[in-house]
């Protein structure tokens, strides 16, 4: 019996219905378990699915794993292994060209300046076997042109290297052609790089670096056609025109866009063409066509610096206009220059100074002042004229009269034999007002509108100043000075006399050709001429030029050829020193027309600087003028009368 002092526990009762525990006995152990599942039979299914569940799935990742793993090293392209498989390639487009006149001689043109897309060579060093080495030199120098040493130097470098950038389209096709076959010779392999992975072999590439701009005739029609600079626009070298027409027309010769072909491209980097491929079409400039004759300015630029030999001048420049039209037929200086190596000493010629620097015309300007005098109907050509013994004082010079006049000269004759003192004598006819809008009517003091660029206006003086009856302006100017003139402007004026009194507007350009050869005329061409003076005037004055050639100042003008006339008017003026007043130099020049029974063209020389005993117009211009003359009719712009046996 337990002691009275330790609290009573409660006997527990049996468990009914279960035997006594036997762990030696199997069938006892059998019989509890068949209980336990009667009792739990939800709680042992759902333990087991959980575990069948949580297998399953660990299976699923390492599945999905495992694909996405070899997905992206099949599927996917790898930048460390080959880049994209998709690329795309910008065709680019060029500057249009500029082509000379067309002839029978020559059905299109003689091309003055062209475009050529030059292109950059690379390739990746390491991925050439080095086996194979020595005979990628080998090809290479021999496809490129570049020298041996150059490509040695390169393959010295672990990174992707230019080999050159001024490759020809010529030469860039050969270089596709060589990189074919070093492809299909295994020249070029796969190599691990520094970061272990593979990169894939990469050929030749030969891509588009920029266009260059080229003139086969190199100093030919300079500096007419101008120059261009080159300009970098995105990664592309482009040329941009800085003078002459390469400057007046750049909206018309520039390229317009790009093209572009995109797609799949071979292990070579081209394009392969398929339904996949996208192309838009590349847009060139348009090309310009002068109106000038290759051959017609050829010749013309021989004579002109056979005479500058000749009469030892500084320059000499001429021009042929048809003064119908205004079209340049040629034009020319002696002082050219090669815009594909424009040297430090041809920069003082890059400008037009036909156009871009004025001068005082002398006594060409004599003709235009005295058609204005018989416009306003102030003169009787056959009016006798007192010259007062060719002596005027003009302020504190004296003015002479440097050719013998006639005894009893006539008005007539102060042309026909250049006085100074009759030109200031008739010019006192005119008001300021008549003798200023004379000169405008004429084009004197604004530009002519040709299609170069820089041209000025040149200088004539005001109404105040020719109104002023003590003044000295308006009879300075009455025998060319005292105002300034530019090359084209006189050019210009002169063909007044010969198309019927009026004043056009000179063009150098004929026309516009599209990429798809398209001709266009420029808006320009269709201007319409003012009228200057009358016809009847228009055709005095040739009248009288022609008596200038024939026994006056410009014999030396005269063409020796039956059914040939000539007429114009000579002019000599002393240059205007650096350090001001005038120099011992001087301006010669001669103006004027040739025509024949159906064709008349007005011609222009001036020989600047000129000095020795051959300074006047009439002794070095005037020839000049002829030996033009004898060009035109050799080529038959004009047509002499055949003598009848």
């Amino acid at each position: 019996m337990p002691p009275k002092y330790l609290p009573q526990t409660p006997q527990a009762k049996p468990r009914q219905n279960l035997p006594t525990r036997n762990p030696l006995n199997p069938n006892t152990q059998n019989h509890i378990l068949r209980q336990r599942r009667q009792r739990f039979p939800n709680h042992i299914t759902i333990a087991k699915s959980r575990k069948i569940l949580a297998i399953f799935l660990v299976f699923v990742l390492i599945a999905i794993i495992f694909l996405f793993s070899v997905y992206s090293k099949v599927a996917l392209p790898r930048e460390s292994k080959m880049p994209t498989l998709s690329i795309s390639k910008e065709d680019v487009a060029v500057r249009g060209n500029i082509y000379t006149a067309k002839t029978y001689q020559d059905s299109e043109g003689y091309s003055l300046a062209r475009s050529n897309k030059l292109y950059k060579l690379g390739f990746n060093p390491r991925s050439i076997d080095p086996d194979k080495k020595e005979l990628f030199i080998t090809l290479l120098e021999i496809y490129s042109g570049v020298p041996r040493y150059a490509i040695v130097e390169k393959l010295k470098h672990p990174k992707y290297q230019i080999l050159s950038y001024k490759i020809s389209p010529n030469v860039a096709a050969n270089l596709r052609a060589l990189n074919a076959k070093l492809l299909a010779y295994n020249v070029f392999r796969e190599y691990i790089d520094e970061y272990g992975k593979v990169v894939g072999k990469i050929g030749l590439s030969v891509e588009v670096s920029g266009v260059s701009r080229e003139y086969p005739y190199n100093d030919m029609l300079e500096p007419f056609i101008g120059y261009v600079t080159k300009s970098e626009i995105g990664r592309l070298t482009m040329p941009i025109g800085v003078d002459g027409i390469e400057n007046a027309r750049e909206n018309i010769l520039r390229e317009k866009q790009n093209g572009e072909l995109v797609g799949k491209r071979d292990i070579g980097f081209n394009i392969i063409q398929s339904k996949q491929a996208h192309f838009t079409p590349r847009e060139d400039g348009f090309s310009v066509r002068l109106g000038i004759p290759f051959s017609l300015q050829q010749k013309l630029e021989e004579a002109l610096d056979n005479a500058k030999k000749e009469y030892q001048s500084q320059e000499i420049i001429a021009g042929i206009i048809n003064p119908k039209n205004g079209q340049i037929l040629a034009i020319a200086t002696t002082n050219r220059f090669n815009p594909n190596a424009i040297k430090e000493q041809d920069k003082p010629h890059l400008k037009i100074r036909a156009i871009a620097e004025s001068f005082e015309p002398g006594s060409t300007i004599k003709p235009i002042i005295y058609a204005m005098l018989l416009e306003k109907k102030l003169i009787n050509p056959q009016s006798q004229i007192d010259l007062g013994n060719g002596y005027y004082m003009l302020g504190k010079h004296t003015i002479t009269d440097d050719s013998i006049m006639p005894q009893n000269p006539t008005i007539e004759d102060v042309l026909l034999h250049s006085s100074n003192v009759g030109m200031i004598l008739l010019s006192n006819r005119l008001n300021g007002q008549e003798f200023y809008d004379g000169l405008r009517s004429f084009g004197l003091g604004e530009r002519t509108g040709i299609d170069l660029p820089r041209e000025q206006n040149g200088i004539i003086p005001s109404i105040k100043e020719l109104s002023k009856t003590q003044g000295t302006t308006k009879k300075s100017v009455s025998f060319g000075y005292a105002t300034r003139v530019t090359f084209m402007q006189l050019l210009r004026a002169y063909s007044v006399f010969a198309n019927g009194g009026y004043l056009i507007t000179p063009h150098i350009t004929q026309s516009y050709i599209a990429p798809d050869g398209k001709i266009y005329i420029p808006t320009t061409h269709t201007t319409k001429p003012t009228q200057a003076i009358t016809e009847s005037t228009a055709k005095k004055m040739q009248n009288l030029l022609i008596k200038v050639v024939e026994s006056g100042t410009g014999k030396a003008a005269k063409v020796e050829q039956a059914g040939i006339i000539t007429g114009g008017k000579t002019g000599t003026a002393r240059e205007i020193a650096q350090s001001g007043g005038y120099g011992q130099k001087h301006n010669g020049s001669f103006f004027g027309f040739a025509t024949d029974s159906q064709n008349t063209f007005v011609i222009g020389v001036v020989t600047f600087g000129a000095s020795g005993q051959h300074y006047y117009g009439s002794q070095n211009s005037a020839p000049v003028f002829k030996k033009i003359v004898d060009i035109l009719i050799a080529q038959g712009y004009l047509q002499p009368k055949t003598k009848k046996r």
